[in-house]
């Protein structure tokens, strides 16, 4: 039995290059211009928005940043959308998978208004036959009632689930509620150096395609345990 392999969008599918450009750079110069205080000040400020709402609905949603910081972040973001791009093997992964017939599914903490520009500007829609932002679900993923009220949704099997998601609490969540086969990336963003195999708590990849032997034995594994 093929798992559902279960993807994040923003530095597991796509290079994270983006999202750091839009929010440590691109947001802080338009906050200082705005509000008319210099860009250390505007830093800052933003750092410490950031900090107080880490892992929370809010921080993923380009409507509440736009109300707590006086800049339209939406538009902010349509504004560099040609600096959208797909990380290394993506659609040489997503293809293959397809062809093997393989079930995945989209799973992003990104609202729904981020998601629908991310899928304007990299065709992804083909590949996947669940595509749920978690402003759909009422809770991020490192939540377990995300995954509970993901599963009322669209019922599956845990034990033959796989995540691929590079945010290391994203991951927890979804361990705490069961899912077996986690999967992280190495380098989520092409602007920063690669984390190191050792340092990450779960087991790692950097070309998306890495992912397929790795498939693989979770199947034989599966087989094994059936005929044992």
């Amino acid at each position: 039995m093929k798992p559902i392999v279960m993807f994040d969008m923003d530095g597991t599918l796509l290079d994270l290059a983006f999202d750091d450009l839009i929010w440590n750079t691109k947001l802080p110069e338009r906050h200082a211009e705005t509000h008319q205080c210099s860009l250390k000040q505007s830093q800052a400020t933003l750092k410490a928005f950031y900090q107080q709402h880490n892992h929370t609905l809010c921080w993923y949603s380009s409507k509440y940043w736009t109300e707590k910081v006086g800049v339209d972040v939406l538009k902010l973001q349509y504004d560099y959308q040609d600096k959208i791009a797909p990380r290394v093997g993506c659609f040489e992964l997503l293809k293959e998978l397809k062809t093997q017939g393989y079930r995945c599914w989209l799973l992003t903490n990104a609202d729904q208004a981020g998601l629908k520009l991310k899928l304007e500007n990299i065709d992804l829609n083909p590949y996947f036959e669940v595509m749920i932002s978690s402003e759909e679900i009422g809770y991020s993923k490192e939540f377990v009632e995300f995954w509970q009220i993901l599963q009322a949704k669209h019922p599956f099997d845990p034990q033959y689930a796989c995540l691929v998601d590079d945010t290391a609490p994203v991951l927890k969540g979804a361990e705490k509620f069961g899912i077996e086969n986690l999967i992280t990336i190495t380098q989520p963003s092409s602007g920063r150096a690669a984390r190191h195999v050792l340092e990450l708590e779960y087991p790692a990849i950097n070309h998306l395609t890495e992912l397929l032997p790795l498939l693989e034995k979770m199947q034989n594994k599966d087989v094994d345990v059936k005929t044992a």
